[in-house]
């Protein structure tokens, strides 16, 4: 397992980060610790979680995730061998100020995550998503103070525009305040957006960049046919997120993308998922791709990826997927 410095910073983390938002709701608590086991068996030392996991949960469990990878570090005594990432933003109870970016839920929701996560430190703090109510100065003051504090090591977002994360740059410079060291975009073989503003503006200001959804929720396996039902269980099936998935992939020409891919891939005995992972992971101004699971099994098949070379026509049929499909694109399935 290779590892890359994040952005212009020295932190160095594994070219894989392992996602968990599986964890306490499709995993439980023993799955979701052999998930984690097998990761840092196969040399995985950057995980990637928030406050409001697991996916496809309600108010009821947000916050479990945390929990099962704060447990995990304590009994298997593995937090000063793992970059530990979470995020802040979302909703965590029913109250005005139990979510957003306000200075009172960011120290708040730090100080929540940092009693689940059990530690007193969190590697990679970001903002889960923008938060137009509050002004970013006041979001980066409230990061700064966590920075200065030792309770946070860098700040990052996620689901940033690149001119929302321009701003924040400059706004940071501008007051002499922690800026935003990682952004975390959706980017796959399927999505290639933030290749046409975000990715260069991370490139030219040594920003880190750890994508989320490389596989596209599991679309990009081949394990999905045209015509078939949405499998229960899985990301498509899950309640309010299963439809955002469904708009982003369970269409048409994505099926038929995939398809031709996986004929490719298929020929050069490259199996279609590390194709996917290698292929993201082999953009200059990519730092590191958030690979998911279900089960310890699934991490075999992905994390030899690292090690992948594609060839010249795997990499031409890469390129054919995202500019095969139809333009204009929905607007809302465009960004998140």
């Amino acid at each position: 397992m290779k590892s890359k410095r994040m952005g212009r910073t020295g932190m160095k983390v594994s070219e894989i980060c392992l996602g968990t938002m599986t964890f306490g709701n499709q995993c439980d608590q023993a799955t979701s610790f052999a998930i984690m086991d097998r990761a840092d068996a196969g040399g995985v030392t950057f995980f990637d979680t928030a406050d409001v996991y697991p996916i496809g949960g309600n108010a009821a469990t947000v916050g479990r995730t945390e929990e099962y990878v704060g447990a995990w570090l304590k009994e298997r005594g593995a937090r000063e061998r793992i970059v530990l990432a979470t995020k802040c933003r979302g909703a965590m109870g029913p109250r005005p100020n139990d979510g957003g970016l306000s200075r009172k839920h960011i120290i708040a929701a730090c100080e929540a995550s940092l009693r689940r996560l059990q530690t007193d430190y969190i590697d990679l703090y970001q903002t889960h998503s923008p938060d137009a109510e509050t002004p970013i100065d006041e979001t980066l003051r409230a990061l700064d103070d966590l920075v200065r504090a030792g309770k946070v090591r860098y700040a990052g977002c996620s689901n940033y525009r690149a001119y929302e994360l321009a701003t924040a740059l400059w706004t940071s410079e501008r007051l002499g305040l922690a800026r935003y060291d990682c952004v975390q975009p959706r980017y796959n073989l399927l999505f290639r957006e933030p290749e046409s503003e975000l990715l260069p503006l991370c490139a030219q200001e040594g920003v880190g960049v750890i994508v989320y959804n490389p596989l596209a929720g599991g679309f990009l396996t081949g394990k999905y046919q045209k015509g078939q039902d949405v499998i229960e269980g899985t990301r498509f099936a899950l309640p309010r997120a299963g439809a955002r998935y469904q708009a982003r992939y369970w269409r048409e020409a994505q099926f038929d993308a995939v398809e031709r891919l996986k004929q490719v891939s298929d020929a050069h005995g490259q199996p279609l998922a590390q194709v996917a992972v290698a292929w993201a992971l082999a953009h200059p101004a990519i730092t590191s791709a958030i690979v998911g699971a279900t089960s310890p099994a699934q991490l075999d098949g992905t994390l030899p990826a690292t090690d992948l070379t594609l060839s010249a026509e795997v990499r031409a049929a890469c390129n054919d997927a995202w500019f095969s499909l139809p333009r204009p694109r929905d607007p809302e399935v465009a960004l998140r």
